[in-house]
């Protein structure tokens, strides 16, 4: 067992967690110990749903294992019915008290309530989050839409040609990353081709509407990692096809539209003749020259990773030096794309790892999760958030979708913005010492003089020692201070470009003339 400060996923009952949160009508009735009671910090804090998660928990404490948990657990579910009155509930154990082996499932049967009760028996120590999220909503789909299924081997019946064509969404729940306005922006997309949404799925969905999943001609798959089992179950039984472009970038989106007129039998010739983001005229801008080239890393779920790292590379002019994910589930997925680029895929739920990698390649832009943010701010690289796990500030009031075309405008304010910015920030550090830009100056824009520097001054700061790595050339504290005043968004491509330099010519430390020899060497 290894002791982190970070964890990537929680355990399997938390994806449950995320998909009870999302539906209406249901009721999650967990068995577990006093300090797994942590639902409501996850989705009243950090989400901010105006209701409280639909989660009712035993809570036994240690002097409860001397006496009958089971009946505990009966006693919990019976109540939480009177109390809540759902459409369907859901039993299962935290990671904890799965230990006990009280079997939630079999309890919950013998109480003979009138309505269905859906067991999970989620492995709490061989798999996690996701996965828990993705059989959650399999068995919960199996349970209600199983009911309505046609017999084996019964071939679908043709669509009436009279008929709007119609689909699920399927994938989205709570605590996932920019769901809600991925759900939004893709429902106005379809809306537009002619296609009608039948039911989302977990978010905003009730048993009843898992019930008649089977009814839509064809299954819009967003979020893989929770989506993905169901609509294949889905196809097996029903005979639906599904989609298999997540719509994240211009390319994506513009394919996704093409994958879906071809499943629903329309013309999607109006809706790609649409100008409707600003991505494309960026990235045929001259401004868009001065990001060309720029080296980028990429650590998300593996739907956010690999969607990410094609736009980046495809549709920025960014050069990809690492992809990486998680979820070993879909490792094959990143791996592949990792190949496409010409880069080394990282498939790990460390983040010291992650770091490890970013300190190594030294990007100028890292794209990540909430880590990889607390990551490059501590190396001085700009990033940008693409993927859950995230925090508060990442589930904006804002419509902020990552999907479609006004995502692919998000993503460029998003992605561009650090390295735009870091100009500014440069310019702010030059003229720090600056008679009317100091400290202590009073602001121009209110029309105050500025005040004079203080009489005694600061005293100055320990030279930094230089950043050398223990198999290159080492850095000259002149030189390294030298190359500090370069901005900081191509200070890795200098440092870089001088070490080849240094090693080529076979100096064992670089100096000053050596920093300006590499630079006119390079300019040629």
């Amino acid at each position: 067992m290894k002791l982190a400060v970070w964890t990537y996923e929680g355990p399997p009952h938390v994806g449950a967690m995320r998909v009870a949160t999302a539906m209406h009508g249901l009721h999650y009735v967990l068995h577990a110990p006093q300090g797994d009671t942590y639902a409501d910090l996850l989705f009243t804090m950090i989400e901010r749903l105006p209701h409280r998660p639909p989660v009712t928990y035993t809570t036994f404490q240690a002097r409860d294992l001397g006496s009958d948990t089971a009946e505990l657990f009966k006693r919990t579910l019976g109540d939480a019915y009177e109390r809540f009155k759902p459409q369907a509930i859901m039993v299962g154990a935290s990671c904890t008290a799965e230990l006990i082996q009280d079997d939630p499932g079999g309890l919950g049967r013998t109480l003979g309530l009138p309505v269905p009760v859906v067991p999970l028996e989620l492995p709490s120590y061989q798999r996690k989050e996701n996965w828990g999220a993705s059989e959650t909503l399999y068995q919960l789909v199996r349970a209600f839409a199983g009911a309505n299924a046609p017999e084996p081997g019964t071939h679908r019946p043709p669509r009436d040609p009279a008929a709007r064509p119609s689909c699920n969404i399927l994938g989205p729940t709570a605590l996932g990353f920019r769901h809600r306005d991925d759900v939004d922006e893709i429902t106005l997309l379809l809306q537009r081709l002619g296609v009608e949404v039948r039911v989302t799925a977990p978010r905003g969905a009730s048993p009843a509407d898992l019930a008649r999943l089977g009814e839509a001609d064809f299954n819009v798959v967003l979020y893989p990692e929770t989506g993905e089992a169901t609509a294949r179950w889905l196809e097996k039984t029903f005979g639906q096809p599904r989609t298999q472009t997540v719509p994240i970038g211009i390319g994506a989106t513009r394919a996704f539209i093409r994958e879906v007129a071809e499943l629903a039998g329309i013309d999607p010739s109006a809706e790609l003749d649409r100008e409707q983001s600003r991505l494309p005229w960026y990235s045929r801008s001259i401004d868009s020259t001065y990001l060309t080239g720029k080296r980028v890393f990429i650590f998300a779920d593996a739907t956010h990773a690999v969607a990410a790292a094609r736009v980046a590379a495809h549709e920025f002019g960014f050069e990809v030096v690492g992809v990486g994910t998680y979820d070993r589930s879909f490792a094959r997925d990143v791996r592949a794309v990792a190949e496409e680029l010409g880069t080394e895929a990282l498939i790990t739920d460390d983040y010291l790892e992650v770091e490890d990698r970013i300190a190594e390649l030294r990007p100028e832009l890292v794209l990540g999760t909430q880590m990889e943010r607390h990551i490059a701010k501590r190396l001085g690289i700009g990033c940008a958030v693409i993927s859950a796990p995230v925090h508060v500030q990442d589930y904006p009031a804002r419509r902020s979708p990552q999907m479609g075309f006004e995502g692919a405008n998000v993503l460029w304010d998003t992605w561009v913005h650090p390295l735009m910015m870091g100009l500014e920030e440069h310019l702010l550090g030059m003229f720090r010492g600056d008679f009317e830009f100091h400290d202590d100056a009073g602001a121009s824009h209110h029309g105050a003089a500025a005040t004079a520097r203080p009489a005694e001054p600061a005293p100055e700061p320990e030279p930094e020692q230089p950043a050398n790595d223990a198999d290159g050339p080492h850095w000259s504290q002149d030189a390294d201070r030298e190359l500090r005043k370069i901005p900081f968004f191509v200070r890795g491509k200098a440092r870089r470009n001088t070490e080849t330099f240094a090693r080529e010519r076979g100096f064992d430390t670089i100096t000053i003339e050596t920093l300006y020899d590499a630079k006119a060497h390079f300019a040629r």
